[in-house]
């Protein structure tokens, strides 16, 4: 079970030379250093593309980070990629296929804490840590257009039927409970006439003989 779920930033130039290396190596900035310590084996890769504002790929991590002399990647800005980690591919989009994170993107967690509009402030930098739920949702989005209409949802991204039914149970189960409280407190505060019910006319408390009018 991956323990991390990541999202690389880059520009298109960038992510073009991961592809071309066959997503098996991602290099990494400087500033990221300290969230590279807890990338590991296993943690998965979402690729994100600045400028397009796109999803363009998924991968699997595979090492943890080293760093590297030789520079592969180009500068952005004034940040060079001096750490390196090793992945291996697993969703990988044409160009015309990538997803429009406009399209997504405020359906994030990630971003709640940014207005709807200004979501994409939210990718600023060169690493974050996503949500599981967030990389599934997008990942699973990639699917269908790699795979086509014959792909069929991974049961980790939706709810299995056990689940529905075992909830669906549930709130029926709570709702006879709540009805039946409610049904104790109505007969509580309002206790029958035996009387009444028996068609002889109630007595009153006081002693006094004279009968009242049964209702």
């Amino acid at each position: 079970m991956p323990a991390n779920f990541w999202m690389i930033v880059s520009n298109a130039e960038n992510f073009r030379i991961t592809r071309n290396l066959g997503f098996t190596v991602q290099g990494l900035k400087m500033q990221q250093r300290r969230k590279l310590q807890r990338v590991g084996p296993g943690d998965r890769v979402l690729f994100y593309v600045s400028g397009l504002r796109r999803f363009a790929a998924t991968a699997t991590v595979t090492s943890s980070y080293f760093q590297e002399e030789t520079l592969i990647w180009e500068r952005e800005g004034c940040s060079a990629w001096p750490y390196q980690i090793h992945i291996k591919p697993e969703i990988s989009l044409d160009d015309a296929q990538y997803i429009d994170a406009n399209m997504l993107a405020p359906r994030l967690e990630y971003v709640k804490r940014w207005p709807p509009e200004n979501w994409y402030m939210a990718f600023h930098g060169n690493l974050h840590l996503l949500p599981k739920s967030d990389f599934l949702l997008i990942e699973e989005e990639m699917k269908k257009l790699s795979f086509g209409k014959d792909y069929v949802a991974s049961q980790l991204a939706l709810p299995s039927d056990d689940s529905r039914r075992r909830k669906s149970s549930g709130r029926r189960r709570k709702r006879r409970i709540v009805d039946a409280v409610e049904g104790s407190v109505a007969s509580a505060g309002n206790p029958p006439n035996r009387s009444s019910r028996q068609g002889v006319p109630a007595r009153a408390s006081n002693g006094d003989s004279q009968s009242q009018d049964t209702v």
